[in-house]
């Protein structure tokens, strides 16, 4: 079931599951937070409720994937997870990957934008949700 991860991820199958779990626990304290701080601003603006929303996870999301990753004993494999999602959006330098996604046509840029067109519309969903 999980031999693609296995592979990808160089990981066993328990490990593969503990994995899964710090995710999904993860984003569930990442959305979690990001809506307690933004709930402190008296924000009404669909499009700027949606994008500080986007902001916030964005920054929420390592700190939280890595303290939860702790507690399930995966903190090298989140590190190295973490580092190399930043390596490739260009936050953190590396020649190595940089040469790699020149190869494959994937640039930061593009995969930043790709992730901005997909979250707008489920934050401001959200944000519409909790309005009505």
């Amino acid at each position: 079931m999980f031999k693609r991860l296995e592979q990808k991820w160089k990981a066993r199958p328990l490990q593969i599951i503990l994995i899964i779990i710090c995710f999904a626990l993860g984003g569930s304290v990442t959305g979690y937070a990001a809506k307690k701080i933004i709930d402190l601003f008296p924000i009404r603006q669909d499009w700027l409720w949606a994008i500080i929303y986007i902001l916030l996870i964005t920054i929420i999301w390592p700190l939280a994937i890595i303290v939860v990753s702790i507690f399930f004993g995966q903190l090298k494999f989140f590190t190295r997870y973490v580092r190399r999602l930043g390596i490739k959006l260009g936050i953190v330098a590396s020649s190595e990957l940089r040469v790699q996604s020149q190869k494959s046509g994937v640039l930061p840029a593009q995969i930043a934008i790709f992730a901005l067109i997909i979250s707008v519309p489920l934050a401001i969903g959200i944000h519409w949700q909790k309005l009505h």
